[in-house]
């Protein structure tokens, strides 16, 4: 139960990258503040110098934890144990996050809503678009697209 809730909250501070241009993930100050503001993607308004020092600790052992995590649980979701997740190995796994993420916090979404946030997540963690997402793509992509 306490790695599905600190999962949950990895993905729901992954999230707000989702919904960014692919520049962003290249400004790490900007992307270090949104999670702490999930409702606030104005990188603007954020105070990228009293924020970072004491954010910087966090992304490490956040990475470490998200790690950890894809670790223990990604061979649960390659069914067919080719070390990759395709498009519905993958989205199988982020509707479980998306489901819990919206029981701990009360929201709902439309079935369609959740499928298509799926796609959109795929696409976004296969960053080198060869139709599979690896262990370290997922890793950065829960991670808040650092690294």
């Amino acid at each position: 139960m306490l790695r599905t809730m600190i999962f949950t909250t990895a993905l729901a501070m992954a999230a707000p990258a989702i919904a960014q241009d692919a520049t962003m993930p290249q400004q790490p100050a900007p992307g270090a503040a949104t999670p702490a503001q999930p409702g606030s993607a104005q990188p603007g308004t954020a105070q990228p110098g009293a924020g970072a020092q004491p954010e910087a600790a966090q992304p490490s052992s956040q990475a470490a934890t998200v790690a950890s995590i894809v670790e223990s649980e990604f061979p649960a979701y390659d069914t067919n144990k080719d070390q990759q997740l395709d498009k519905a190995e993958f989205s199988k796994w982020m509707v479980a996050l998306k489901d819990q993420e919206m029981k701990a916090t009360g929201k709902t979404l439309p079935p369609a809503e959740v499928t298509a946030w799926a796609e959109g997540a795929f696409a976004t963690a296969d960053v080198d678009k060869s139709g599979t997402v690896s262990k370290s793509e997922l890793v950065s992509f829960l991670g808040g697209g650092a690294g």
